[in-house]
């Protein structure tokens, strides 16, 4: 199994893309604003080395993504120290050819990889988020607007990884 570097510089704009949206004064960028005491003279010039940053960190959530929600990586994690795995005389790579050709398309949906990316939102982004929020004393819609800013943005990286990689 491979990483499509393509998908993966793909899905790495999605945050960014429904952070635009998300974060729009007339969605919920005022609310997100009030809850973090920003007013909004202080983001009113985008810094271009912002948006960059925040592309190659996508880019990092997008590999740790994909082994989530694609499971067939878990199969190859298995093995990979295994003599012969890449060697195509072996009885290991006739063997992990055939499961792969009988397996290797299970689960490979959008729907699929969107359930795991909101299931790590719930599961990993909430309890990140939520943990500095008590430290910096936010309140819980200040939670609420960043966990469902990740949910909707790991919910499409993970299924268009799952679809596409």
């Amino acid at each position: 199994m491979n990483f499509n570097l393509i998908i993966l510089l793909i899905t790495a704009v999605v945050p960014l893309f429904i952070g635009f949206i998300w974060y729009h004064p007339k969605v919920l960028g005022t609310a997100w604003m009030k809850e973090s005491n920003i007013n909004p003279e202080k983001i009113e010039k985008p810094n271009p080395m912002i948006f960059l940053w925040c592309y190659l960190l996508s880019l990092f959530i997008s590999v740790a993504l994909t082994p989530i929600v694609i499971h067939q990586f878990g199969f190859f994690s298995i093995l990979m120290s295994e003599p012969g795995l890449n060697d195509p005389n072996s009885d290991l790579f006739a063997y992990t050819s055939e499961f792969m050709a009988n397996y290797g398309q299970n689960f490979r949906t959008f729907k699929h990889g969107a359930l795991h990316g909101m299931i790590n939102a719930i599961l990993l982004a909430l309890p990140i988020i939520g943990i500095n929020a008590l430290f910096e004393r936010k309140s819980f819609k200040y939670v609420m607007i960043h966990t469902g800013y990740w949910a909707i943005s790991l919910g499409l990286m993970g299924g268009i990884i799952c679809q596409f990689t």
